[in-house]
């Protein structure tokens, strides 16, 4: 089910910016009651609209490469293959996408977590029937890249 967010929602999670902000400073901001945006905010991470999470620069974490990945597929049951990829070490993302590939996979690898590339694919995507082609793309540099450390 799509869930809509009405426009109260919507600023209230513009306002929280980086997720540490008091409620009360949200509140104020916004001319609503702390209260009201307590139970907004509990209510949408209870919906699964909302996550309020830690992420990461992972240029500035040693050892630490993303890689994103173009899958194709030898079927279009796309959903399912995005679970199964996303259930994968390293993956903090699979998108269902348009185009060349069938699905994007952003990864999260580092040697001193005894993931390196050649790990991913020897023990992780071995796991995942029905890859028809994998094509990679190591970033080496990125702009406001911020991600969830999962390794």
């Amino acid at each position: 089910m799509v869930k809509k967010l009405d426009d109260t929602n919507k600023a209230i999670i513009k306002a929280l910016g980086d997720g540490r902000r008091p409620y009360s400073a949200v509140a104020d901001e916004l001319g609503i009651t702390e209260n009201t945006v307590r139970s907004r905010v509990n209510r949408m991470i209870d919906e699964g609209v909302l996550r309020i999470t830690a992420l990461v620069d992972p240029s500035l974490i040693p050892g630490v490469q993303v890689v994103v990945m173009g899958v194709k597929l030898k079927t279009m049951d796309l959903e399912r293959k995005a679970r199964e990829f996303s259930a994968l070490r390293g993956v903090f993302s699979a998108s269902v996408v348009t185009g060349r590939y069938d699905l994007i996979v952003q990864l999260q690898l580092s040697e001193e977590e005894g993931l390196s590339l050649l790990d991913f694919f020897k023990s992780e995507l071995v796991k995942v029937a029905e890859v028809q082609e994998v094509e990679t793309f190591v970033v080496y540099q990125s702009y406001e890249l911020w991600i969830p450390y999962c390794i």
